[in-house]
């Protein structure tokens, strides 16, 4: 599993499970996309603005 994090962007490679669990721990840790980009100084509590669609 391979994660780039650009200046505007994100994208994640590999399988299907192994996304899907990323995206749930970085739901767990930040609010939004663009908080994840940002880095850890952007931690936030969890909200529902990042989701996982299934």
């Amino acid at each position: 599993m391979k994660i780039y994090i650009k200046e505007k962007s994100i994208t994640m490679v590999g399988k299907p499970w192994q996304i899907k669990s990323m995206i749930k721990q970085y739901m767990q840790q930040y609010e939004t996309v663009e908080e994840w980009i940002q880095g850890p100084e952007g931690k936030q509590p969890k909200k529902d603005h990042l989701r996982l669609l299934s």
